[in-house]
């Protein structure tokens, strides 16, 4: 089946095509560094970490950019509230944010750019926009005119005439039209700045992102993504200047946008009290926990947290994982159909999921898949499948689970307590046998019930009692 891509430009999904055969040119904006990562970066990062390890998967080469925008109205702002350079503030949000990135997983991108170590290529761009009359200067500021760009709105809807100042869209008595935006600011007092042809400034929030694509990139790039808050005006900008600059369209083939986190059931805002920092979130649960809340939903869902949706993430990420374990100790091997159904499945499993993960990345089907899988590897456990008859199948939830979705089916942690524990565990469960031949139930009982009180799971199977850590 072909990948087939919902592309927000079009609002269709499309055949994926890239500008060059086996490679993905991605560009997906980064954080602005004024504050600790929250949990609406942790599922940006995430959606196009799975888009990434889906598409490398495939067998493309993907070249992956996420910026920083280290130099802000924001930055500065918190840097003179807290007295602090504005430089090292952003510096140690950058270290901040590259632990979360770290902690929750994720593949590292390809390329890092920070706009203040790409301060020539966006004043390139500038003076280039300047020079074919799609920009202005006045004040020591230099605008671009959305009205010498006779398809703006295109990505977002809108009409120009029917934009005014607004979100995002700061009104200026140097402008010409309310929706210009502008591309250089003039250095305001202490303030970073640095020397341009239009005077000391600083550049605008848009400009930086064009600029590090076409260096980063190049001049057309296959995919862009960001969370739908970035449609208008940040995209709606980028696509403006971008092909204003190069002439050439589309600028980007297919522009992605993953739907917005919900804290239960509003919007995530400190003034609501539901602001939740991605070290706030670690510190209670497993990363992969927000991987698979985010698994269960399509990337241009809402995504909805709550205490329900973390229950039911870590029932979910038991039972995968709880797929891995091995055979039953003397396992007799299971029978003929019983592999031949389990051979089946894999199978099954394999076109199941890539067919879901083609249709626009739909990873909630493609994990439905990975639980049918799971169920044949248990039932096959049950009827005495031998390690060696479930490695095919474990070898796919493996490649799947972990290779595409990131999950870490058995943590090193866990593998670590096992081999710590394992020869008291195995002590406490000869001494439990004994008590059952002597008839002394009570007893027997008592020692899997404190257990289970300690977290692991005493199971009698026809093929011997076995145990395992809960989830």
């Amino acid at each position: 089946m072909t990948l087939r891509v919902y592309n927000t430009l079009t609002r269709r999904k499309e055949p994926f095509q890239t500008i060059e055969p086996g490679k993905v040119r991605m560009y997906v904006c980064g954080p602005t560094v004024y504050d600790n990562a929250h949990l609406g970066h942790a599922v940006s990062l995430l959606v196009y970490d799975i888009i990434r390890r889906y598409l490398e998967h495939k067998g493309y080469e993907v070249r992956h950019v996420m910026n920083y925008t280290d130099v802000d109205d924001k930055i500065i702002q918190r840097a003179q509230e807290l007295g602090e350079d504005p430089n090292a503030l952003a510096e140690r949000y950058i270290q901040a944010f590259e632990k979360n990135m770290r902690e929750l997983g994720v593949l590292w991108p390809t390329v890092q750019p920070r706009v203040t170590r790409e301060i020539d290529w966006i004043q390139r761009m500038v003076q280039g926009l300047l020079e074919k009359g799609y920009a202005y200067e006045a004040a020591g500021n230099v605008y671009f005119d959305v009205t010498k760009d006779e398809d703006y709105g295109k990505l977002s809807g809108r009409k120009l005439e029917d934009l005014r100042a607004g979100v995002r869209i700061e009104p200026d008595p140097n402008k010409r039209h309310p929706a210009d935006f502008a591309l250089w600011k003039a250095a305001k007092p202490g303030e970073p700045w640095w020397e341009s042809p239009w005077g000391p400034g600083r550049p605008g929030w848009h400009i930086e992102c064009s600029a590090m694509n076409l260096h980063h990139l190049g001049e057309q790039i296959d995919i862009h993504g960001g969370g739908q808050d970035l449609i208008f005006p940040h995209h709606e900008n980028e696509i403006a200047q971008s092909e204003s600059y190069t002439g050439k369209e589309p600028f980007v083939r297919y522009w992605m946008h993953n739907g917005m986190l919900r804290v239960r059931g509003e919007k995530m805002s400190k003034s609501l009290g539901n602001y939740i920092t991605v070290d706030e979130f670690l510190a209670q649960h497993e990363p992969d926990i927000l991987r698979m809340i985010l698994l269960n939903a399509h990337y241009r869902s809402p995504i909805d947290y709550d205490e329900p949706q973390v229950q039911q993430a870590k029932q979910a990420l038991a039972r995968l994982r709880n797929a891995m374990r091995p055979a039953y100790p003397n396992a007799p091997g299971a029978a003929q159909e019983v592999l031949e159904r389990l051979q089946a499945q894999i199978q099954a499993t394999r076109e199941g999921f890539e067919a879901a993960m083609d249709d626009d990345f739909n990873t909630a089907a493609a994990l439905a898949h990975l639980f049918d899988l799971v169920r044949a590897i248990n039932q096959a456990r049950d009827a005495g499948a031998t390690d060696e008859e479930l490695k095919p199948a474990q070898d796919l939830l493996r490649e799947l689970g972990e290779g595409v979705f990131g999950l870490h089916l058995q943590p090193q942690d866990e593998q670590a307590s096992a081999a710590d524990i394992g020869p008291l565990m195995d002590l406490l469960l000869e001494v439990r046998a004994e008590l059952r031949k002597k008839k002394q139930f009570d007893l027997a009982d008592r020692i899997r019930d404190r257990l289970a009180e300690l977290g692991f799971r005493i199971e009698d199977t026809p093929h011997g009692t076995v145990w395992r850590r809960e989830a």
